[in-house]
């Protein structure tokens, strides 16, 4: 039984090691110095330190950071987290004026802190990274422009498209995670001076406190200190943009993975991005792209199970919300270890432009259009459909292609077909037909490359 308000003193080891987040957290002593300097200029404008103080534990604070920086810092059993650990070493160093710095901050809003300028700095390179990427998939586009391939729907082949239009599908993609990354760092707030739950009894700047913390971001500091210290929803914004990310570079890889199989053909991946078979010699691997597949689900568990933990979770502080880190940190190395991989993987990818449009040159992904020619003379697409599918059966049964049916085949399925059905099968005529904004066709994919890299300008 505790007495005068005393806990039972030792812990048990057990309880040591669950409540210890030292071995996941301590990479985030940059924020954690980072927020100290910003709150040692709060106690200084609130008289709490004076100039003296001020410089001494500026000072110290540099001292361990370079500790820190340069792997000298000695880490102690005892130390509970990275904060308990910068604390006690500024102690050791300053003397007594070191435990100044946690007047008027409690852990809740130095912990939430630190992992919103954790959460700031990679949101900042999730950005960088989408943007080298998206440069990647608009170079390859160019160099490509007028590549042909099958498009499929079902994985069957369905309508030709160029590879370009492929690609910049994907450019398209990472245009949105960018925005959705945008809109999670504009969201941030700097719960720093909402103390343990209900703010604190000294004068601090707060606004002062957040604009020092954002540097040239504009961000504010939370306007509610029960929410300020209990709230995660930047943790949930970044690993909801990092879902639908990864759901993206796992599409990615999974048509890398079918394309340069010996039945498709389209393309080689990199001997940097392969491996051998331990068994089979003649296999090349491209185990990169299945990675980017198997990465994906990995994130969305983060954002799933770290969603289980908050909810339900009354106000304000539960130590339920230590499980933020490691869903956290397990989601920014993964995505960014995907981003890089893919941005390196696709520059070294070689296709196959012969073996692409042997298959883009299938006659019987013309249907459709053979289908718009009996519309445009006047007939209803739904008995147009039937009559192309009519002509579909006879040339399989024949064993022939749709341009090898005879005027007399035609006649027999529809009078309305004449000479304009055998120019759809003449080369390219199929992908130029597409003329929507955001179709195959080169013009059309012109204006997406000329769009894509003004976006670019823009970043």
């Amino acid at each position: 039984m505790a007495e005068s308000g005393r806990l039972p003193d030792p812990q048990s080891p057990l309880f040591a090691r669950l409540n210890s987040s030292l071995d996941f957290d301590r990479r985030l002593w940059p924020q954690d110095i980072e927020g100290s300097r910003a709150h040692l200029e709060a106690l200084h404008g609130a008289g709490v330190l004076d100039d003296s103080e001020r410089e001494q534990l500026l000072g110290v604070l540099e001292a361990v950071a370079g500790e820190l920086e340069r792997g000298e810092f000695d880490f102690r059993d005892a130390d509970e987290d990275i904060h308990m650990a910068v604390e006690r070493r500024l102690t050791e160093i300053a003397g007594p004026v070191g435990g100044k710095l946690h007047t008027g901050r409690s852990r809740n809003d130095q912990v939430a802190t630190d992992l919103v300028l954790y959460a700031r700095d990679h949101l900042l390179e999730a950005d960088r990274l989408l943007e080298a990427l998206m440069v990647r998939l608009a170079d390859t586009a160019e160099a490509h422009l007028d590549w042909a391939l099958p498009g499929y729907t079902h994985l069957q082949r369905a309508q030709p498209v160029y590879l370009s239009h492929h690609l910049l599908a994907y450019f398209w993609m990472l245009d949105r995670d960018r925005r959705r990354f945008a809109a999670a760092l504009a969201g941030l707030e700097i719960p720093l001076g909402a103390g343990a739950l209900a703010g604190v009894n000294y004068p601090l700047d707060r606004a002062q406190t957040a604009r020092e913390l954002a540097g040239d971001r504009e961000l504010a500091p939370s306007r509610n200190s029960l929410d300020a210290v209990s709230s995660r929803d930047f943790v949930l914004d970044y690993l909801g943009a990092a879902s639908i990310c990864a759901t993206h570079l796992s599409r990615f890889g999974a048509e890398i993975v079918l394309w340069s199989t010996q039945e498709f053909g389209f393309c080689e991946v990199a001997d940097a991005f392969s491996s051998g078979s331990s068994i089979m010699p003649q296999k090349k691997n491209p185990d990169a792209a299945e990675l980017l597949r198997a990465k994906a689900p990995r994130i969305v568990a983060r954002f799933g199970g770290f969603a289980g933990v908050l909810h339900a979770l009354p106000l304000a502080y539960s130590k339920d919300l230590q499980e933020d880190k490691e869903a956290l940190f397990d989601a920014v190395d993964t995505l960014e270890l995907c981003l890089e991989a893919s941005e390196e993987m696709l520059a070294g990818l070689r296709f196959d432009r012969q073996r692409m449009a042997a298959a883009a040159a299938d006659e019987f992904p013309a249907a459709t259009d053979v289908a718009d020619l009996l519309v445009r003379a006047g007939l209803p697409f739904r008995e147009a459909h039937g009559v192309v599918g009519g002509l579909v059966r006879e040339a399989l049964e024949r064993g022939v292609g749709l341009s090898q049916l005879s005027r007399d085949d035609l006649a027999r399925h529809s009078q309305l077909l004449g000479d304009g059905y055998y120019e759809l099968f003449e080369p390219g005529a199929t992908l130029e037909s597409k003329r929507t904004l955001g179709a195959t066709s080169l013009g059309r994919v012109r204006e997406q490359l000329s769009e894509a890299r003004s976006v670019l300008r823009r970043s």
